[in-house]
C-alpha cells in the first residue's frame, strides 16, 4: 500500500537510501524489547530526493513513546522571501500586574489628550493604539523570550533528565523505572499548568 501511495504522488521513501546500522533503522520495539519493525517511514517528493542528506533513528530521544524519532537531513535552497513584518514584542506581565494602577492613570491621561481629534476610524484607532504602546512600553518594559514553556521548572527538567537515562535500559527495572518517573512528570506537569492558569485569572 505504502509503495503504491508513493507511486500515484510521485513520493520517494528516504528510510531506506542509506546504509545503516540495523539500531537506527528500526523505529518501533514491541513491549519486552522481543520484536523490532520499521514503521514509520519520511517521504519526498521524487524532485527533492538530491536534498535528503541524511534519515536515522534516534533512540535516546526522550519522547514518551514506544516510537524511536525518526529524523531526516535536508539540504536545499529555498527563495529568499523579504519580510518587513517586526517581531511582535513580549511584553513584561508581571511587572504590568504590579504597575496595573500607574498605567491605567497614565493611559487615560495620554487618551484623554487626543479625545477631540478628528479623522475616520483608521486614523482614530492609530491613535488609541499608539497611546497603549506608549504607555506599556515607558511603564512597563519587554522581556526575553524564553524557550520553554512558563510552568516548566527546574525539577521538572530534572524529572526528565532522569527518565531519559532509563529509557533505554531493557530490563524490568528500568521500564517499571522510566513509568514512575513518566507518570510523576505527567502529574507535577498537568498541577504546575493549573497552578499558572490560575495566577493568571486571578490577575484579570
Amino acid at each position: 500500500m505504502l509503495i503504491d501511495f508513493c507511486e500515484r504522488n510521485g513520493l520517494i521513501v528516504t528510510n531506506t537510501w542509506f546504509k545503516k546500522p540495523k539500531r537506527r533503522l528500526y523505529t518501533w520495539k514491541a513491549p519486552g524489547d522481543w520484536r523490532r519493525h520499521q514503521l514509520d517511514y519520511i517521504l519526498v517528493k521524487h524532485r527533492f530526493r538530491n536534498s535528503v542528506k541524511d534519515v536515522k533513528t534516534l533512540r535516546r530521544a526522550d519522547i514518551d513513546s514506544d516510537h524511536n524519532l525518526l529524523v531526516a537531513k535536508f539540504r536545499t535552497r529555498l527563495k529568499k522571501l523579504i519580510r518587513f513584518q517586526k517581531c511582535r514584542p513580549r511584553w513584561d506581565l508581571e511587572k504590568l500586574y504590579a504597575q496595573r494602577q500607574s498605567v491605567q492613570e497614565t493611559l487615560e491621561e495620554k487618551l484623554s489628550a487626543i479625545e477631540g481629534e478628528s479623522g475616520n476610524a483608521e486614523v482614530l484607532w492609530n491613535n488609541i493604539k499608539e497611546c497603549m504602546l506608549d504607555t506599556i512600553s515607558e511603564l512597563v518594559g519587554t522581556v526575553e523570550k524564553v524557550a520553554r514553556k512558563p510552568w516548566v521548572t527546574q525539577e521538572m527538567m530534572s524529572k526528565m533528565e532522569e527518565r531519559r537515562k532509563w529509557k533505554d535500559v531493557n530490563n524490568e527495572e528500568g521500564r517499571r523505572k522510566y513509568r514512575r518517573l513518566r507518570n510523576l512528570l505527567k502529574r507535577a506537569t498537568d498541577r504546575a499548568k493549573k497552578n499558572i492558569l490560575r495566577r493568571y485569572v486571578m490577575r484579570l
